[in-house]
């Protein structure tokens, strides 16, 4: 897009970094204010704009096919929302900057993964676990043209794998928060001539930036932590920037036609929650850590409460490497080791009541909010373990987390059910 200088350093997405040529700005900074430049307003606080449609230049000399530019609006300029809308181009260009790649917005973080599928087209795709809405998308893909899924972490599945097929890593795991090596699946899919794509949801920037292993598309569902209020849904594609020109006219011109945009609600909320973005994730990671090293403390003293009830927590921060000097883990995941983790109680019948009894933890699915969330799993994920409780940090003080956990636990023991 043209810029009213025709320089884009002078007024354009580069404008705040040339402002500081010495130096990167944190992602605080870039959190409030890289969408500067597309300010046509003196408002402080962009607007919601819910408008479909947008009007064509008066002039009809001025008319050119699929381009409306609006030269008091050079950077906010839309024919239609199926293409682009104010709210969410914003929304666009703060994710442009945190993430360090041009980004697409969609409608949920399952269109996304819908629309890196149909745009890489491969005809076979490797995946572990994690979350089973992926799976589900595959489903929906073989029914269509055949699509084989294979095992990411069998060797033999591995090896079926052709150019231009797909290695897809989600890092760190849905449920469980643990961690994969990006760098050994970068190594895999080079010698095989496949993509290698990863879900990060669970760990974005500051905690782990996937690009630096050479990863080609860097998927998020938007609606956790960068929405991170629990009132969006969204899905964020981020490209690797030598791909990126060759990719986005494709890949735009695929969602206007299936139609999976973001709504104009879910562009500004998304916005709006960017804002303190670095403040909410270091918190929530920061508050999980202490959380974690808790229970292995407790849970290896004979006899305490959390002995009695938990027989395994599982987090990034709990795989060997995370102790290891220089190991993958700590290069993949130097900002800390994310705020899911995952707990396993003693029965299927203490899993399911143990919710209940909390007060600081909401008893629902989803995560990546501001308010603590638990999950007995078994209620939307119906092949999990059903002793498993999924736990999502928010940003409530992390000690009376812990001791709303203490005095959830010793309810759950009053209670003759859970015996």
């Amino acid at each position: 897009m043209s810029s009213p200088t025709g320089n884009p350093v002078l007024d354009g997405p580069k404008k705040l970094a040339a402002a500081f040529p010495n130096k990167e700005l944190s992602m605080a900074s870039l959190s409030v204010h890289a969408d500067d430049y597309i300010n046509n307003h003196q408002a402080v606080a962009p607007p919601m704009h819910v408008s479909t449609t947008f009007r064509y230049a008066e002039n009809p000399d001025d008319l050119r096919p699929w381009a409306n530019l609006n030269p008091n609006a050079p950077y906010d300029s839309h024919i239609y929302s199926r293409d682009s809308a104010p709210n969410s181009t914003r929304l666009e260009a703060i994710l442009t900057s945190l993430l360090g790649a041009p980004v697409l917005t969609y409608a949920s973080g399952l269109s996304a993964f819908h629309a890196m599928i149909v745009f890489l087209n491969p005809r076979r795709v490797a995946i572990g676990g994690g979350y089973h809405g992926c799976h589900g998308i595959l489903k929906l893909m073989k029914k269509l043209n055949g699509l084989e899924q294979l095992e990411l972490e069998s060797d033999a599945d591995l090896a079926k794998l052709q150019p231009g097929d797909i290695i897809h890593v989600e890092t760190p795991l849905n449920p469980t928060g643990e961690a994969r090596d990006l760098a050994y699946y970068r190594r895999k899919a080079d010698e095989l001539g496949c993509y290698l794509t990863v879900d990060a949801t669970f760990a974005p920037p500051p905690l782990q930036d996937p690009f630096q292993f050479g990863v080609d598309i860097v998927m998020h569902s938007g609606t956790k932590y960068f929405g991170g209020h629990s009132d969006m849904l969204c899905g964020v594609l981020a490209f690797r920037p030598d791909k990126a020109q060759e990719w986005l006219p494709e890949l735009r011109e695929e969602r206007l036609h299936v139609g999976a945009v973001l709504g104009s609600l879910e562009g500004w909320l998304g916005v709006r929650s960017l804002r303190t973005f670095e403040l909410r994730i270091k918190r929530q990671a920061e508050s999980a850590q202490k959380l974690v090293d808790w229970l292995v403390e407790e849970k290896a003293k004979e006899g305490s409460l959390i002995s009695e009830f938990v027989t395994r927590i599982q987090h990034a921060s709990q795989q060997p490497e995370a102790k290891e000097e220089g190991s993958w883990l700590r290069k993949q995941m130097p900002g800390g080791f994310g705020p899911v983790f995952s707990i396993y109680l003693q029965s299927e019948e203490q899993a399911r009541r143990f919710p209940s009894k909390l007060h600081l933890f909401h008893h629902a699915t989803s995560l990546g909010g501001v308010e603590s969330l638990i999950e007995w799993r078994a209620m939307s994920d119906l092949g999990i373990d059903k002793r498993l409780l999924r736990v999502s940090i928010g940003v409530e003080a992390w000690e009376d987390l812990r001791d709303d956990l203490i005095q959830g636990l010793e309810a759950l023991k009053k209670d003759p059910k859970a015996q």
